[in-house]
């Protein structure tokens, strides 16, 4: 290829189009930002920091990034925006130079009991390619492979509308690979009936024991009770054989139920629809335990657990089945995979090696693709969309994690760098929310929000390098380089936990006992078994509180006096000192807002554009009737009271006439965890992922229970607060408790009596004891990884 020869040797004027380098941002208001302006460079690696709370969400994520996919979303017609979700523009004077967003966030995956790693990555759809092309015997096309894809048979008379209408035969047929016995998903429950209802019992008289089933007012009740099919005044125990069977297996029927036309279904299926058919990670505390004592859940004994139909079980390649293929380890899958040679599916092959290499490259090699996705944990589930963007030829995107380095072992931290800078060389943006110095130390450009949290923060504290931060006086330079000493002296046990034989998931017969009466820290490389052993060995029961990283699920209407349950005792201290029933102080009862119905503010739907939200003229955003806000406790009206912040009502509830101990006891709690600045009114889905932690472990605290399990407790917690974390965790020891944490920081590692590590790898090169005992003897020792890193921590 020959080149024609450059003749200008002048040095060129800039062009326009590069002078677009930076993001700009002025006038932020979102949440609690206070008009924040910042200029962010474009194809760098820039990190957000700050304390919990600050404000690095609501810039990075509900300003920058939502305002990025707004404007996307306007580039397609009327009729596709229709159906696409839509939002308001973020409450911001300016955003200049944004380029296409794609956000890589902390939310689980899916719950849908269907939903697996293979699904969700695309992985098991080129898996299903591949065995419908050289499986053995044949089956069928891709859908034969899917346990998503039910068979169907169909045959009959259809009529055919052209020039002349004429009847003619037709059959149908779709092969699915979904088993028939569990409907796809792996597992069968068998229902105690005795845990449904008590048969001594009439309709009439309350039988139901479901959750939420009331025989006086709840539609469900009334359906069964005026059906026509049971007498609703008789004993369940004395029904007819027929009436038990349409009790318990009625097919779907209308029925008329107070001149309402209702659909009245057997209570096996009824409840199955809404109980089983649902994750159970996604219910209420109160309904999961109700569901886990009234079910057995058992592995299916037609499929074997697989999913699958017999044809897609006995279709192979060599001596493996997509059931095998999907049983693998990730990383022994890609080594089966390359080792196939078929020319006539060789692009197939080359798209399935490069996704399962990105899982071994992203530290994910131990997962099968058969794991269920709504096990996965955040980080992990990060980790997974991470997969479809490292191979992508696209430049010039801006790139949004949402602390990538939950759930990583410091091992690891550095595979997970590595990833973002090849991300950012590859000419894309990089915007990283995270805590962790190890991340902080490889950006670019670093934004320091603060310096407090809540009304406290949202300001731009520093914009700079790295060693600018360093040297700042800001909360997170100064504590950027803390360490967190050895103990000295740890804490004796006052008896252990025998576990013996565990061999949930990856773990290899472990024994160990968990000393009791100290503070207990299980650490090891992601995916070497921490999570298996502490919460597959250790049960929800009266003595243990286990306080996972699930997420909080509430609406706009719920808020941290709703959730920890401390808006009842308020509602009742209103109603005594005013004379008057307490469903008046909520604004989801009768003393909300007819206007707003208690949610303050009015929603306008615009069909396809945003819709507006307007403060509510009536209550002006309060919530509540007018008569309702005429009553006082202590000088304030309950909405007053909703807007106090957490320290302001410990004051308030503490003394005095609005002295209340009941909800002094949890605002109290609520301070202890360092959300001292919430307000008690603010809804649930402005709080961040550490806010949402925190306000969980807060609710715990004041559970009966002798031993507390907490799963990583440091997610999301700036370098300040672990320090504040570390007391709590001590406080809770002291008073007697046991606590036992699941956790890869080094600072909560450092502090603890007791560790535990699990290793050496993960996967199936994990599932081991690799050392117990004290920090200090882990750091002498440094046999393990954890110990390596541990030593290099403290400095030792």
């Amino acid at each position: 290829m020959s080149m024609a020869p450059r003749t200008d040797t002048r040095s060129p004027a800039p062009h326009a189009a590069d002078s677009h380098d930076l993001i700009r941002v002025h006038g932020a208001r979102e949440n609690n930002l206070k008009d924040v302006s910042i200029e962010i460079p474009k194809r760098r690696l820039t990190v957000f920091t700050g304390v919990s709370g600050s404000g690095k969400s609501s810039l990075v994520f509900n300003t920058i990034a939502a305002e990025s996919q707004r404007m996307i979303n306007e580039t397609y017609s009327a009729f596709l925006q229709g159906f696409m979700p839509t939002s308001a523009r973020p409450e911001v004077d300016v955003l200049d130079g944004l380029t296409t967003v794609i956000t890589v966030d902390q939310q689980r995956m899916g719950s849908d009991p269907r939903s697996t790693v293979g699904t969700a990555t695309d992985a098991n759809a080129m898996l299903r390619i591949l065995f419908s092309r050289l499986g053995a015997p044949h089956i069928g096309p891709p859908s034969a492979y899917s346990f998503n894809t039910a068979s169907v048979r169909a045959s009959g008379a259809i009529t055919v509308e052209r020039g002349a209408k004429k009847t003619v035969k037709a059959t149908f047929n779709r092969t699915g690979g979904m088993c028939t016995r569990c409907e796809g998903r792996g597992s069968v429950s068998d229902i105690d009936l005795s845990r449904l209802y008590d048969d001594s019992k009439s309709l009439a008289e309350g039988a139901f024991t479901i959750p939420g089933w009331k025989s006086d007012s709840q539609w469900t009740v009334q359906v069964y009770a005026q059906s026509g099919f049971v007498d609703p005044d008789k004993p369940i125990r004395e029904y007819t054989e027929k009436q038990l069977q349409d009790f318990l297996y009625g097919e779907p029927v209308k029925v008329k139920v107070n001149g309402v036309n209702l659909t009245y279904e057997g209570l096996i299926p009824k409840f199955q629809k809404s109980f089983l058919s649902k994750d159970k990670e996604s219910m209420q505390p109160h309904i999961r335990a109700f569901v886990e004592q009234a079910v057995t859940f058992a592995t299916c004994p037609e499929c074997d657990g697989t999913r699958l139909s017999e044809g897609a079980r006995s279709s192979k390649i060599g001596e493996v089945g997509i059931a095998d293929a999907c049983a693998m380890e990730i990383r022994d899958l890609t080594e089966w995979v390359r080792g196939l040679d078929e020319p006539s599916v060789a692009p197939l092959l080359a798209a399935l090696q490069q996704a399962l290499d990105s899982f071994v490259e992203i530290g994910l090699g131990y997962l099968s693709l058969d794991r269920p996705a709504g096990t996965l944990s955040g980080g992990e589930a990060q980790r997974v969309k991470m997969i479809r963007h490292l191979g992508s030829s696209l430049t010039d995107i801006t790139y949004v994690f949402d602390e990538p380095t939950i759930g990583l072992h410091p091992h690891d931290i550095q595979r997970m760098n590595d990833l973002l800078l090849r991300l950012r060389d590859k000419g894309n943006t990089v915007l990283v929310v995270e805590h962790k110095p190890q991340t902080i130390a490889i950006a670019d450009h670093v934004v320091d929000l603060g310096p407090g949290a809540g009304t406290a923060g949202g300001t731009v504290c520093f914009e700079g390098t790295v060693e600018g931060l360093r040297a700042s006086d800001t909360v997170t330079g100064r504590h950027l380089d803390d360490r967190a000493t050895l103990k000295k002296t740890p804490r004796e046990p006052t008896g252990s936990l025998e576990i013996r034989g565990a061999t949930a998931h990856n773990l290899q017969g472990v024994d160990v006992d968990i000393p009791l009466g100290v503070l207990t820290v299980v650490t090891g490389v992601a995916g070497s078994g921490k999570s298996s052993l502490v919460h597959g060995s250790i049960h929800d029961d009266e003595g243990v509180v286990s306080i996972d990283q699930g997420a909080i699920r509430g609406s706009r209407r719920s808020n941290p006096a709703t959730y920890t349950g401390m808006l009842d005792p308020i509602r009742k201290a209103f109603a005594k000192a005013n004379d008057v029933k307490p469903a008046l102080f909520s604004a989801n009862s009768e003393g909300a807002c007819p206007t707003c119905n208690g949610v303050g503010v009015v929603y306008t739907d615009l069909a396809m554009m945003a819709g507006v939200a307007a403060p509510c003229e009536e209550c002006e955003g309060k919530r509540f009737q007018a008569e309702v806000l005429k009553y006082h406790l202590g000088g304030r009206d309950i909405s007053e009271v909703l807007a106090m912040s957490v320290t302001e009502a410990v004051e308030f509830f503490g003394k005095g006439e609005s002295s209340t101990p009941a909800a002094h006891r949890v605002l109290a709690r609520l301070a202890d965890v360092g959300l001292g600045y919430l307000s008690l009114g603010q809804p649930l889905t402005t709080l961040s992922g550490g806010e949402r932690q925190r306000l969980k472990l807060a609710t715990h605290m004041g559970d009966k229970g002798g031993v507390y399990v907490l799963d990583e407790p440091t997610t999301g917690l700036h370098l300040a607060d672990v320090e504040q974390l570390l007391g709590l965790l001590d406080r809770l020891v002291d008073s007697g408790k046991s606590v036992i944490v699941v956790e890869h920081h080094q600072a909560v590692m450092a502090h603890a009596d007791w560790i535990i590590d699990l290793g050496p790898g993960a996967g199936h090169d994990g599932g081991r004891i690799v050392f117990e005992g004290t920090p200090a003897d882990l750091v002498a020792a440094r046999s393990t990884r954890t110990g390596e890193h541990l030593a290099e921590y403290v400095g030792d």
